[in-house]
């Protein structure tokens, strides 16, 4: 018999790779399928760690089995991917139950032809564990090619995404920032300061076992460093990654009495600002899709906004408010490839050529926001994007076409709540890996002349 948590982790590889649903879709739906929490997590950690490091898990493959990785079944590429993932980067799984599971499941595939192939393919593998066939780091960093050939083999990045990352950021910084992506990412938390303080909830926790830490950058944060969140203290808290937590700061101090986000789901941006409104006034948050406004409307109904009205629209079409808003929030849909250690199927399924339509589709939701801001107010663009097309470039792009609007330079604005390690020399807020330890986020804030 299959071990259950490796058919679930198959059936979320090949869900992923034939682009029927993205990374955390397939964990969640395969989850629901396993009765036992140990399998949900073993299954989840090969598919995570399967994507993570598919380029070396190819490179290997294609170098013991003699043949490229596209001659070779979409199905057994997959069996082969789980199997050498758990070969070489889960040591506590025994071999043989590696190698015999990958069999059966060739078998259950309809690959039975092939069974032979994979046998003899991870056992070649689990005997070459301490001699593998990857680039070496390269003595002379400066040799671009066997640069290149170790950053996106080695460390498991796409070519196209490396090149540009060694061309803005060098050798060093662009090996530390796939080091973290590849780096499992921790459990982060922000407080939900309409229930509950950092510090109480700190205390709270540490009731049920858990130890955290505060977040070195975000107010209200904590990362969890022990321990198994009660489900009974739902309601004072989301799970919101650090860097992510920061925009929400973007909107100041007093981000006045009406407030707008537009792009809301899962609504911890949402909650913070609600909560930087003392609950006062009025916030009306969106978003698109009816299955993201039920995550919305969860989020708000167990945190007690009172001061939240929610509505479904599409922040590519005109807005269908006819009062201002002091402030107006747009935290765009992107690329991604600031979150890659979150999501690392992302790294995969992007292409340098999709760039420049989320540039166009972010520039045309800040155009459609700015409608919305009254007098005097406040737009906030932000993206979970490292690439300037997205990011420097849309900021750029949206005053040169709204000239009534001002940039705001967070290094001088009085009312700014960001700590300064985190606003760039552009007067944005930028976080990178290899400077702050976060994911790459970006921010940028204008003013509606009065």
């Amino acid at each position: 018999m299959i071990g259950p948590a490796r058919v679930a982790a198959y059936d979320i590889l090949l869900a992923v790779s034939a682009g029927r649903a993205d990374l955390p879709t397939a964990i969640a739906h395969a989850r629901s399928t396993l009765t036992d929490e140990r399998d949900r997590a073993l299954a989840s950690e090969i598919a995570t760690g399967v994507q993570r490091w598919r380029a070396a898990l190819d490179h290997v493959i294609a170098h013991v089995s003699k043949r490229s990785i596209d001659r070779l079944d979409p199905e057994i590429v997959e069996i082969l991917r789980l199997g050498a993932y758990q070969l070489l980067y889960l040591s506590r799984v025994p071999a043989a139950a590696v190698v015999d599971d990958a069999v059966n499941l060739a078998g259950r595939a309809g690959k039975r032809s092939a069974s032979g192939l994979v046998n003899a393919v991870l056992r070649s593998i689990s005997r070459a564990r301490a001699t593998l066939p990857l680039p070496p780091r390269p003595a002379d960093p400066a040799d671009r090619p066997a640069a290149i050939d170790y950053l996106a083999v080695t460390l498991s990045h796409p070519r196209w995404l490396v090149e540009r990352w060694l061309d803005r950021f060098g050798f060093d910084a662009t090996e530390q920032w796939l080091r973290f992506n590849n780096a499992p990412a921790p459990l982060t938390l922000r407080a939900n300061r309409l229930r509950v303080t950092r510090e109480a909830l700190a205390e709270q926790l540490a009731h049920h076992d858990v130890v955290v830490k505060p977040t070195g950058f975000a107010p209200d944060g904590l990362i969890v460093e022990q321990g198994h969140l009660p489900g009974r203290i739902d309601g004072l808290m989301v799970m919101q990654d650090e860097a992510s937590q920061l925009i929400a700061l973007l909107a100041g101090r007093h981000p006045g009495p009406r407030v707008l986000d537009t792009c809301a789901a899962p609504g911890g941006k949402t909650l913070a600002l609600a909560a930087g409104m003392e609950t006062g006034g009025l916030l009306v948050a969106c978003d698109v899709r009816g299955r993201r406004m039920d995550l919305l409307r969860r989020t708000i109904e167990t945190s007690g906004a009172t001061n939240v009205r929610l509505v479904q629209a599409d922040t590519l079409q005109p807005l269908p408010f006819s009062q201002p808003f002091d402030c107006v929030l747009v935290d765009a849909p992107c690329s991604g490839l600031g979150i890659l250690r979150r999501d690392p199927d992302i790294r995969w399924r992007r292409r340098e050529d999709d760039l420049p339509s989320f540039a166009a589709a972010q520039l045309v939701m800040l155009q459609r926001a700015a409608a919305a801001v009254a007098p005097g107010g406040r737009l906030i663009y932000s993206t979970c994007s490292s690439e300037p097309e997205e990011n420097e470039s849309v900021a750029h792009a949206f005053l040169a076409t709204s000239p009534a609007f001002a940039a705001v330079d967070l290094r001088q604005d009085a009312d700014c709540a960001l700590p300064a390690e985190v606003i760039d020399a552009n007067g944005h807020l930028r976080t990178y890996p290899h400077l702050h330890g976060l994911e790459a986020f970006f921010g940028a804030a204008f003013l509606l002349r009065s």
